[in-house]
C-alpha cells in the first residue's frame, strides 16, 4: 500500500493474530462486496478476524470467510447474516496467480488489515505459510530481547 500525498488512509482493524499464527510472504489489496448496514458498522470498527480466511472458486472469484461484522443496530429489517462470505473485488489474473501458489506450495491467504481509502473500504491480503509452536515461541523470544535491549539503550 503506497501513500500518495493527499491520499487519507484510516484504519479500521488490523489482525494482529495473522502475523503470529502465519509467515506473510505477499500482500494485496482488494475492495470487498458490502451491503450499507455493513459498511456502517465496519465505519464503527465492529469486525472481528477471528478465523478468516480466503476462499477460491473454481470460476475465479475470491471469497472473505470467516470474518464476523457485527450487525448495524440502526439497520431495521435490512439486516445481513454477519458471518456470511463476503465477495472481494480482484482482477482474474491476481486470483488465478494466487491460487496457482495456494494449491502448489500448500499457503494459504488471510486477512491483515481492514482500512478506508479514498472513501472506500478496502482489504489487505497476505499470502501465508503457517508457523510451528516453536517458530512462535523463538519470536517471542526474539519480541522480548529486541525490547529490552532498547530499554537498555534508552537508559544511556
Amino acid at each position: 500500500m503506497s501513500a500518495k500525498s493527499g491520499e487519507a488512509v484510516k484504519i479500521i482493524a488490523i489482525n494482529k493474530k495473522a502475523r503470529h499464527f502465519y509467515e506473510l510472504l505477499g500482500t494485496m489489496e482488494a475492495g470487498m462486496a458490502l451491503t450499507g448496514p455493513e459498511v456502517k458498522s465496519l465505519r464503527a470498527g465492529k469486525v472481528n478476524f477471528k478465523d478468516g480466511y480466503v476462499r477460491f472458486t473454481s470460476s475465479f472469484e475470491a471469497y472473505l470467510c470467516g470474518v464476523h461484522i457485527s450487525p448495524y443496530e440502526n439497520a431495521g429489517r435490512d439486516q445481513q447474516d454477519p458471518d456470511r462470505e463476503r465477495k472481494l473485488l480482484l482482477h482474474s489474473h491476481e486470483i488465478r496467480a494466487w491460487k496457482a501458489k495456494m494449491e502448489q506450495k500448500g499457503l494459504t491467504v488471510v486477512p491483515v488489515k481492514l482500512y478506508l481509502k479514498r472513501g472506500r473500504i478496502k482489504l489487505e491480503i497476505a499470502l501465508a505459510r503457517g508457523k510451528n509452536v516453536h517458530d512462535r515461541r523463538d519470536a517471542l523470544k526474539e519480541r522480548d530481547l529486541d525490547r529490552e535491549a532498547a530499554r537498555e539503550m534508552d537508559r544511556f
